[in-house]
Formats: C-alpha cells, structure tokens, sequence
C-alpha cells in the first residue's frame, strides 16, 4: 500500500496516510477510461436538430391536379420532398445520445484515473 504526506495549508507535512490499494493501486483500464469519457460527453450533447417531413409541413391535403389528361406528371400533394415548400425526405428529428455503462465497468474507470493519478504523484492530501 502506497503512503502520502497530509499537508496542511502552508505545504507542510502534517502526518502520513496510507492509500487503500483495491482504490488507488489498481491494474489500468485504458477501455474502460475511454468509455467513461464518450458517455460523458455524449449526454452533453443536445441533439435537438429537427425538421419537417412531408407528414408534418402544413397544408398539401387535396390532390392538386388529376390523374391523367393535363400533361403534367402525376402529383399526389403539394408538400411532396421533390415541391418547393415540401418536407425534407429524411428530415433529421431529436435523439439522445447518452448511453449506457455498467455500474462495475464505472468504478473501475474512476479506480483506473485515480490510479494514473497517484501514480504520476498528481494527488495532494491537505488537512481539514
């Protein structure tokens, strides 16, 4: 088990403190790490980018012209994807982008960057 210097305010050594080893002296999980960050900065994404598909653009209820006899090509609506004013064909709608991680894989992913940590001597301990 790994030993660090409590500090008081002044950086001056108070006392010793031994380090649980299951926390900070743990095999690194660089996947697990990797994983841990994606689904942070996944659930801080919005994903609120949104337009109309041809179901969800107003009007375009009646067929405009026919079926056969004017010339013009067969046409079932004013808000078709191919009309100026129609839906978008594969409009984007909202999603969530946050996903799971299991609560084991989690803790292994803080046991590992605090093992990094301590083992970079990044980690200070000041007296209360």
């Amino acid at each position: 088990m790994a030993k660090k210097d409590i500090l008081n305010l002044k950086g001056e050594k108070v006392k010793d403190m031994t380090l649980n080893a299951k926390v900070w002296n743990v095999e690194v999980n660089e996947i697990a790490i990797k994983k841990a960050l994606d689904l942070q900065m996944a659930s801080l994404r919005q994903g609120t980018q949104k337009a109309k598909t041809r179901a969800e653009v107003s009007g375009g209820g009646r067929k405009p012209w026919r079926q056969k006899g004017t010339g013009n090509a067969r046409a079932g609506s004013r808000r078709s994807p191919i009309w100026v004013g129609g839906g978008i064909t594969f409009a984007p709608t909202p999603r969530d982008y946050s996903f799971k991680m299991n609560k084991k894989e989690r803790s292994l992913a803080l046991r590992s960057a605090l093992t990094i940590k301590a083992n970079e001597k990044a980690i200070k301990v000041v007296d209360s």
